[in-house]
């Protein structure tokens, strides 16, 4: 791939010069141009900033002549600097001839944002987009040409932080974007490939990954699962796609172009055929709440035939504040006030007729299991929660497992422990004698709290691995002076819903 033009976007550096960016990441490593580097240099207010598109700070920081100084003011803030700066700094010749810089009036200016990236197990990264695109958000995109480019933004590492990341043979990112996916996918995955009806996000792709010094991944363009062979499975799947609901696809990165939440469901609906047994498939989704319809039956007839699912839905808007969200990502509230309120209009008038009160926002996690009864679990969990959240995701399936291949009996002779940091919480009112209820609380993974009645509660707190859970009800009936036959009969509900939730963990 040589250098990709647009109409409206400036030429890309070229793809086929890895030599180039192998020099390119040198000098920046050699320079501390990395997000330990930018926190130490910036200081965490105004390397926050920066996330949320906000350059002011940082160019306060950054008034000095340091290496580290010019390459944040060139790569990160888009301001020309002076190639005598720039010489003892960066291989100024071979970025020129390989289109990584551009000459500016005497000076010298990047042609995409480089921006550093620390990888999960401390690597330094480099994500490329276009300029002025690192970020985007509500703050607004810095082109509203179609085909721009963005860097991470918050979406971006949410899905990389829930990802199950087992090493596999292959990985497959649909829409790739900027690379992000693919970037960390490379980890663990022996093959990746890439894919993105975006021809401008192939190439960026491309550069991400040779900027980060990782193995090249297949590139593909063509929507979802196109680009693909009828024979092509992987062992994992993730897609943080184009899943805007909109009136009319304007931005190729957030508008799939399919009406409603059609492009959510597709790409749902396609990729169990496309998974390999026992593989993850993982996404960012939106899903219309419909006037008469329940949500929850809506996700669950996604889910192909052979998968579990996890689908947790993180965030609900009306209708009106998810027109608003995406009208300012795009730009438009700083542009004409009578076409922004047309296009405000317009988005009513789709979700009106399509019966539209709200836009769900959450994960969608399918497992290949080929069970003759999957495990759909659909729920709402808004709440704070501790990323990354790829081992709890991973946990949450080999749980369903064992709770489908034991019968109440069996599940009896298992032993189990108590998940790390899980506390518990009497709740009354002062004075009582007893608790009007006990909480058991995670304080690590998805941070859930469930009521447990003190049976539950005591039967959780001797959980060590070291005995049974019948031999654990037997001795909570000696003590309480209750019937143990009976115990044993109500209670493997209860161990059941604290097993599914992740308070409890079956030892083998």
């Amino acid at each position: 791939m040589g250098g990709v033009s647009d109409a409206s976007l400036p030429p890309l550096p070229s793809s086929d010069r890895t030599d180039a960016a192998a020099r390119l990441r040198e000098a920046l490593l050699g320079a501390s141009f990395t997000a330990d580097g930018l926190l130490d240099l910036l200081g965490a207010p105004a390397y926050a900033a920066l996330a949320r598109s906000e350059t002011v700070p940082a160019l306060r920081a950054t008034r000095g002549d340091s290496p580290l100084e010019l390459l944040v003011r060139l790569f990160l803030l888009q301001q020309p600097v002076q190639r005598a700066g720039l010489d003892g700094v960066l291989p100024v010749d071979v970025c020129l001839e390989s289109g990584w810089l551009r000459s500016a009036g005497g000076a010298l200016a990047a042609t995409v944002d480089v921006r550093p990236y620390g990888g999960s197990d401390g690597e330094d990264w480099f994500v490329v987009s276009d300029l002025g695109c690192a970020v985007g958000g509500a703050g607004g995109i810095g082109s509203r040409d179609p085909g721009v480019v963005l860097g991470v933004g918050g979406a971006s590492t949410t899905l990389a932080g829930i990802t199950v990341r087992t090493p596999v043979g292959s990985a497959l990112d649909v829409g790739t974007g900027s690379g992000i996916q693919a970037l960390h996918a490379a980890r663990h995955a022996t093959r990746v490939t890439a894919t993105d009806v975006n021809p401008r996000a192939l190439h960026i792709t491309a550069l991400t990954l040779a900027l980060s010094g990782v193995p090249a991944a297949e590139l593909r363009e063509g929507s979802l699962f196109t680009p693909l062979r009828d024979d092509e499975t992987y062992d994992l799947i993730v897609s943080n796609p184009p899943f805007v609901i909109s009136p009319g696809a304007r931005l190729t990165y957030r508008d799939g172009g399919m009406g409603g939440d059609d492009l959510c469901r597709t790409l749902v609906q396609q990729a169990g055929a496309r998974l390999n047994p026992g593989g993850y498939a993982q996404f960012l989704a939106n899903w219309q709440h419909v006037a008469g319809e329940d949500w929850q039956d809506r996700l669950r007839s996604w889910v192909p035939r052979g998968c579990d699912a996890w689908i947790v839905q993180r965030e609900v808007q009306d209708v009106t504040q998810y027109a608003e969200l995406w009208l300012r990502d795009a730009g438009d509230h700083r542009g004409d006030e009578a076409e922004y309120r047309a296009r405000y209009d317009a988005w009513l008038d789709e979700f009106e007729a399509r019966k539209v009160r709200a836009v769900g926002f959450g994960w969608i996690t399918l497992r290949r299991s080929d069970a003759a009864v999957p495990s759909v679990t659909v729920e709402e969990w808004p709440h704070p929660v501790e990323q990354p959240l790829g081992d709890t995701v991973r946990a949450h399936f080999e749980r369903l497992d064992h709770l489908r291949a034991h019968d109440d009996a069996a599940l009896l002779e298992t032993c189990f422990a108590l998940a790390d940091e899980v506390v518990q919480e009497q709740v009354g009112l002062p004075g009582a004698e007893d608790p009007e209820h006990v909480v058991l609380r995670q304080n690590r993974g998805m941070r859930r709290a469930t009521k447990v009645d003190t049976i539950g509660a005591g039967f959780a707190g001797v959980c060590d691995g070291s005995m049974s859970a019948g031999r654990i009800l037997d001795a909570i009936a000696q003590l309480l002076g209750e019937d143990p036959v009976l115990l044993r009969d109500r209670t493997p509900a209860q161990i059941r819903v604290l097993v599914e939730q992740g308070f409890l963990n079956p030892v083998d």
